[in-house]
């Protein structure tokens, strides 16, 4: 037990002296200034059985405060709840010119989010020069536009991406949100990915403003039409066409999505987590390894170390364990929590493990990466393109 245990606590110093300091909440926004002329903007909102959400986010968009030219363009993706006719009513609140429109039948090959931003970003038409994609449940506040748009301009970034706040409002939300943030950034680390070079490259679906010219030399949506995990697919799809792209956490973005109860979260996480491992067995075993060898060791290790009055044993999970713990605290104070949460780290870290799990099965039984009642099948060549 003890080699199990050292080896955990080695990869633990690892991850937190060497790997891109993923821990650490400190990359928002860069520095920016306003530019000389405000580019012409939309805001392109994909949106499917959205209308619980969309008094919380809509307004918030239609209330930006951009110097230019800007609308808002909402593309009911065929809701059955009233979801276009909710946000055209929504269109009085003022501010922005909004454009509710809905896409042709979804074709194969497509998946539903992907072809709704291609019927709005076709509808912005060439004088959109930066088109700021964001979901449904994603509230802004009334600089966020401009913000971006200044932030990109000022450092000549083509995608410019953030991770907006989850809610943290019930008890499951506070267990399981700031872990899923936590381990977006330990997969791609936001320093790594901001790197010009660097083969990492991600963005946050919820909030990305990206310039159209990038876009298209990345072969437009179309070029990512089949991706269940897109933002991550868009960003390597501009990063590899020789755009530069950013990101970093939200200040002034955040979800009003509701998870009350672990089973939406459970189905947040697993809809895609097999299609993240490219739907291989091998991955999945070598994730399920690795995640209890860096995770669940170490508690373990403290357990059994006292209880076969193995000091040394105790002594490495614990150390391995307040490393852990350690690294976590920054995100879980960015989430408003006290850090001793951060101890709680590993159980929520066997949870993500059996998400994993069930995503695979899931997928294994032909339910996999499904959403808002459409099941997407694997794709036939890898989204790493």
């Amino acid at each position: 037990m003890l080699w199990i245990a050292a080896s955990s606590l080695l990869i633990w110093l690892w991850l937190a002296c060497c790997h891109g300091l993923f821990w650490r909440t400190d990359v928002r926004l860069p520095a920016r200034r306003p530019p000389a002329r405000w580019p012409v903007a939309a805001i392109v909102v994909p949106a499917r059985d959205e209308a619980a959400v969309l008094p919380a986010s809509l307004p918030s968009l239609l209330a930006q405060r951009y110097p230019g030219r800007a609308r808002v363009i909402l593309v009911d993706d065929h809701s059955s709840d009233g979801t276009g006719a909710l946000a055209a009513e929504l269109r009085t609140v003022g501010g922005l010119d909004l454009t509710v429109t809905t896409p042709p039948p979804l074709p194969p090959g497509w998946t539903g989010k992907l072809w709704a931003l291609r019927h709005g970003v076709e509808l912005a038409g060439p004088e959109a020069e930066y088109l700021l994609l964001t979901d449904a449940d994603i509230a802004h506040g009334p600089d966020s536009l401009a913000d971006l748009v200044a932030a990109a301009e000022s450092n000549g970034l083509d995608l410019v991406s953030q991770m907006a706040r989850l809610r943290v409002e019930t008890a499951w939300e506070r267990l399981i949100v700031p872990a899923f943030v936590y381990f977006f950034a330990q997969l791609y680390p936001f320093r790594r990915s901001n790197r010009p070079g660097a083969r990492t490259a991600a963005a946050a679906g919820g909030c990305s403003l990206v310039r159209r010219e990038a876009l298209e030399r990345a072969g437009g949506v179309a070029g990512i039409r089949g991706a269940v995990i897109d933002d991550v697919s868009l960003a390597r799809a501009v990063k590899s066409s020789g755009g530069r792209t950013w990101l970093g956490l939200a200040e002034q973005v955040d979800s009003v999505r509701p998870y009350p109860r672990l089973e939406q979260l459970w189905r947040m996480v697993s809809r895609s987590a097999y299609a993240q491992l490219r739907y291989s067995p091998v991955l999945l075993a070598g994730t399920v390894a690795g995640l209890a060898l860096v995770y669940l060791v170490p508690p373990v290790a403290v357990v059994a170390g006292v209880a076969a009055g193995s000091w040394a044993v105790a002594a490495v999970g614990g150390a391995a364990w307040a490393l852990m713990a350690g690294t976590f605290v920054p995100m879980v104070r960015y989430y408003g929590r006290p850090a001793p949460a951060a101890l709680l780290l590993p159980f929520t870290a066997g949870l993500y493990l059996l998400m994993t799990v069930d995503s695979a099965v899931q997928h294994w039984r032909g339910r996999g990466a499904a959403w808002k009642g459409r099941t997407y099948p694997a794709p036939s060549h890898s989204e790493d393109g």
